[in-house]
């Protein structure tokens, strides 16, 4: 009879490949349904309001990394302006496209940090967890115009630290994009960030959110290499309300004087 061990590792490999399996499909940018709950209160901030109140006085307005255009399609209801979305990976681009053209937004296919507008295009840039280089930015934002970004922070999940040392570490990115915003003569008007507590239910939702971003663990291979640390993980992290870890994000709003 096989050991415990082995019982256990044929029992997480069960658990786990239909969410790696679907992850493989992964298209868009939407996670409702593997979403982890809330503990606690949340950001001190609301990303999506504050978008919307910029959007209402913008006549021409950047959505970056617009994923399947999920978000920007909620904030760009009514918009009256000009609205474009760049989107790098090609599988979202065709899926972009389809939700944000009732919207009459383009959608381009681009890098971030390689923008094809040209000087001053934008009176708003839109960034919600999209890589960004501050003097791209800077340069297609118009006189008098304002980005607005939200950025994933660097203790986000900072709890699967000890269990995958080669975890990325993006470095100190708030005070990098701030000060890099001030470098090319924007303004910042705030600058905040906060740290919430998160309850995944499982551990099978977790590992979608690590497999559809593949940058956070290098070569991660839940299913071999990864697995007896994921079963690791998962025992000693999980209590009565789910798997918890910590959310970190950081907020930006800074304007091109006009």
């Amino acid at each position: 009879m096989p050991g415990r061990e082995a019982v256990n590792r044929r029992e997480a490999v069960g658990r786990l490949r239909p969410f790696v399996e679907r992850a493989r499909t992964f298209s868009g940018w939407s996670f409702d349904d593997v979403a982890p709950e809330p503990l606690g209160p949340g950001l001190p901030w609301d990303y999506g309001r504050r978008a919307t109140e910029l959007l209402v006085r913008a006549a021409s307005a950047l959505d970056m990394g617009t994923g399947g255009g999920e978000r920007f399609a909620e904030l760009s209801a009514g918009y009256r302006g000009r609205g474009v979305a760049t989107e790098e990976w090609g599988t979202n681009v065709p899926v972009a496209k389809t939700r944000l053209a009732p919207h009459g937004v383009e959608v381009v296919r681009a890098r971030s940090l390689r923008l094809p507008f040209r000087n001053g295009a934008f009176a708003l840039v839109l960034n919600r967890h999209e890589e960004l280089d501050p003097a791209e930015v800077g340069r297609v934002l118009a006189p008098g115009g304002t980005v607005l970004t939200q950025q994933v922070g660097r203790d986000d999940w900072k709890e699967l630290r000890s269990f995958f040392p080669r975890m990325q570490d993006f470095g100190p990115l708030l005070e990098r994009n701030a000060a890099g915003f001030r470098e090319v003569g924007l303004i910042v008007d705030r600058s905040d960030t906060s740290d919430v507590s998160v309850a995944y239910r499982g551990l099978g939702e977790l590992v979608f959110m690590l497999c559809v971003a593949p940058w956070t663990i290098s070569e991660f291979d839940p299913l071999g290499q990864d697995l007896e640390t994921l079963i690791d993980l998962e025992e000693r992290l999980s209590g009565r309300q789910g798997l918890v870890l910590t959310e970190s994000r950081f907020l930006i709003e800074a304007h091109k004087p006009g």
